[in-house]
């Protein structure tokens, strides 16, 4: 006798596939699953690349910054600028040892 029962089409692929085509269910499971973390670890690559790029951009302005301020310290150490600006502007000069004061606290 054939049954009354109505069946709908989701329901009787999806007992069909249960019964006889579970690997290629679990394959294309893994197949899904495997794609998301592809595209998750694609994403954090580009955002990763993309920091990378802003802090070597950093380091090179730095690293300008850094030249730029050592050349400026070795010029205003320069013992010749220095004994220029103190006879120019200080009006100081070299002193006789025959006018040298020592003074010493007792």
């Amino acid at each position: 006798m054939i049954g009354t029962e109505r069946h709908t089409l989701v329901g009787v692929i999806g007992e069909d596939l249960l019964r006889n085509a579970k690997l290629p269910v679990l394959l294309m499971i893994a197949v899904l699953v495997s794609a998301v973390f592809v595209v998750t670890t694609a994403h954090k690559t580009r955002l990763l690349t993309a920091e990378r790029e802003q802090l070597l951009l950093e380091r090179d302005a730095l690293d300008i910054e850094w030249r730029n301020l050592i050349l400026e310290e070795n010029s205003l150490g320069d013992h010749s600028r220095v004994e220029r600006i103190a006879t120019e502007k200080l009006q100081m000069g070299h002193v006789d040892p025959s006018q040298e004061n020592i003074v010493v606290k007792q």
